[in-house]
């Protein structure tokens, strides 16, 4: 199965987030139970996920045990927050990005922004 940029990643992930314990690359491959997903790309990918302080690793038993650094909200603003800053029109992503979400978001964007803990 081809994957698109950064799915494999956000696959690894979710995994992690499915586990209160930091787990191994093997569980989280059988987690992500994709026959065609190799142990050494899991492997991989969680060690550049370590590297960008995004997933923290433990040695247990000589073992690597991993697990995210944040909470899945955590991780996608900051996704968010990074695509904004790769834009050369931050406003007008803003602006693209509101014109989008329904009434319903667009009514928790106006209560987080209104919150005073900002």
């Amino acid at each position: 199965m081809r994957r698109a940029r950064g799915e494999l990643e956000q696959d690894v992930m979710t995994a992690l987030w499915a586990h209160r314990e930091p787990v191994t690359a093997r569980a989280v491959l059988r987690t992500i139970d994709d026959p065609d997903l190799a142990y050494t790309t899991v492997k991989t990918v969680l060690e550049r996920l370590t590297r960008k302080q995004v997933v923290t690793r433990v040695n247990i038993d000589r073992t690597w045990h991993y697990s995210p650094a944040a909470s899945r909200d955590d991780y996608v603003a900051e996704l968010m927050l990074r695509a904004l800053d790769r834009t050369g029109d931050r406003d007008g992503a803003l602006v693209r990005f509101a014109q989008t979400v329904t009434p319903a978001e667009a009514e928790v964007l106006r209560a987080a922004l209104e919150t005073p803990d900002r």
